[in-house]
């Protein structure tokens, strides 16, 4: 995927152009979050970020450029490129290539609450008509993340059919992967790892999930459906 279909598909403006490029090539870098560590008060605490961004993410980059180093044929390619063989690649790639690109895209699916607007006209068409409502839609996003034992993901994705869904993967695979039961093309993504929440949650992973959406950036969720579902030919 080139670096301004990336831009379309997370909904960034142009002056994220920089940041987007190094955060997808390689050698893959870690991106400065798009909004202070305390932006996302009271809904995910200030300690929580730095750690779980400066951390747990930057471990991953680090770890997925080691991996990569270590195999010439490797080299060079895209994580979307990695993701369509990721069956056949080592498990380090596996694991630290879907860590990178799973909390690169989760940062940029929030915003400060109460700034996240509403999901555009289309979206919401499309959620009344896959889920019936909204509200519908947080409930089996809900019960998705309830439902993954340990660690890993809940999505909201397109499907090959253009319908929407609510699908979950567990560590850090991602609906990208030919390894995941449901692939399509991710508009939101939840971390349901312990280190995204334990620190102001403790287990209580059902609240974390009630209470993140106040920071979902529905702009940005709405301009990836619009370019997933957008002609070919446009």
């Amino acid at each position: 995927m080139t670096v301004a279909r990336l831009i379309r598909h997370a909904g960034l403006t142009l002056a994220a152009l920089t940041a987007c490029a190094t955060t997808w090539a390689q050698p893959f870098e870690l991106a400065p979050l798009p909004y202070p560590h305390n932006a996302l008060v009271p809904v995910i605490d200030e300690q929580t970020m730095q750690i779980h961004h400066g951390r747990h993410h930057k471990a991953y980059v680090d770890n997925l450029n080691a991996a990569i180093a270590k195999d010439a044929a490797l080299q060079g390619k895209t994580l979307e490129a990695l993701f369509g063989g990721m069956s056949q690649l080592p498990v380090a790639v596996r694991n630290n290539g879907g860590g990178h690109w799973n909390h690169t895209f989760f940062w940029q699916s929030m915003t400060r609450p109460g700034q996240g607007g509403t999901p555009s006209v289309a979206l919401q068409a499309a959620i009344a008509r896959d889920f019936g409502s909204l509200d519908a839609l947080k409930a089996a996003f809900k019960t998705a993340g309830l439902g993954r034992f340990g660690s890993g993901w809940v999505w909201l994705i397109v499907g090959a059919d253009g319908k929407l869904k609510i699908t979950s993967t567990a560590n850090q695979d991602n609906p990208l992967m030919d390894v995941a039961a449901d692939r399509g093309t991710p508009l939101l993504g939840n971390d349901v790892w312990e280190h995204a929440y334990y620190l102001q949650y403790q287990n209580r992973r059902a609240d974390y999930l009630d209470a993140w959406w106040q920071v979902v950036d529905w702009t940005v969720i709405s301009n990836r459906y619009a370019a997933a579902t957008a002609s070919p030919a446009r």
